[in-house]
């Protein structure tokens, strides 16, 4: 089983970029993030036609999280557990049965957290703390599991070009890495980094100064890996030629593929 994550950056206006990639890769599960779109107003018809089914949590104009899959998306679950005042659209989970055996797949757009320190990065490590608890009951499940998505963390400084150039950002402050790895610590692996330790893996090139000309990327997008998932770990990768195709969004696909 081929399960990606791609922050889409505006599902409505890199609708065909998304489209290319899927028929490109044909991942079997992908993880969406920044949808941008009302559960009502998202495109679902071109992308079932592809085969997918989706199940999406949506939000007027920004954020929003969807998950598309082959095979039928079961138990879906919308929101992140711990704070039921919390309307931003940042999490939704589900399980995709595949020829030997399920995964449950949790896609998640973490805050940002800039400008920090204030409320947006409060609000961050508020969350991280949510996910940080709800991650540890998932793994107390003994099941495979991944949690996919956009996590707005640089865990390490090989995972920029310039790490000197995020040294004050919300990305890459001591206390948003720490919140990473109390995580990854609770027994999770990460999936990229298990096959593949080298410098120079990036998932994110900003719009702006030329950066993806120049390969000033960052690697923000992560799949963590439960025990019963990463035993079946075959393979991962960045399709990141997709962050050079027309109309792009500023990060590229990555993907992990499972024996499931």
């Amino acid at each position: 089983m081929k399960i990606a994550s791609f922050n889409i950056n505006g599902v409505k206006a890199r609708l065909p970029a998304l489209l290319e990639w899927l028929r490109e890769a044909r991942p079997d599960v992908v993880a969406l993030q920044e949808i941008k779109s009302q559960d009502s107003t998202f495109p679902r018809e071109p992308i079932e036609d592809l085969g997918y089914n989706v199940a999406t949590h949506g939000q007027k104009g920004f954020n929003g999280v969807a998950i598309l899959a082959r095979r039928p998306i079961e138990d879906v679950v919308r929101g992140l557990p711990g704070d039921p005042d919390d309307a931003q659209a940042r999490w939704i989970e589900a399980t995709v049965a595949g020829e030997a055996g399920a995964v449950r797949v949790c896609c998640l757009y973490a805050p940002n957290g800039n400008p920090a320190p204030g409320p947006k990065y409060d609000y961050k490590l508020a969350w991280m703390a949510r996910l940080e608890a709800h991650a540890a009951e998932l793994l107390a499940r003994e099941e495979p599991t991944v949690l996919a998505g956009d996590w707005n963390v640089i865990p390490q400084p090989e995972d920029a070009a310039d790490p000197e150039a995020w040294r004050e950002d919300a990305l890459f402050l001591p206390q948003s890495r720490a919140a990473f790895r109390r995580i990854l610590h609770q027994g999770w692996w990460d999936a990229l980094r298990t096959l593949h330790p080298e410098k120079g893996l990036y998932t994110f090139w900003d719009y702006q100064a030329g950066a993806w000309r120049r390969d000033h990327g960052i690697r923000i997008d992560h799949l963590l890996l439960s025990p019963q998932a990463a035993d079946r770990l075959r393979a991962c990768e960045i399709d990141r030629h997709v962050r050079g195709g027309e109309k792009p969004s500023d990060h590229a696909p990555i993907w992990a593929e499972l024996e499931i």
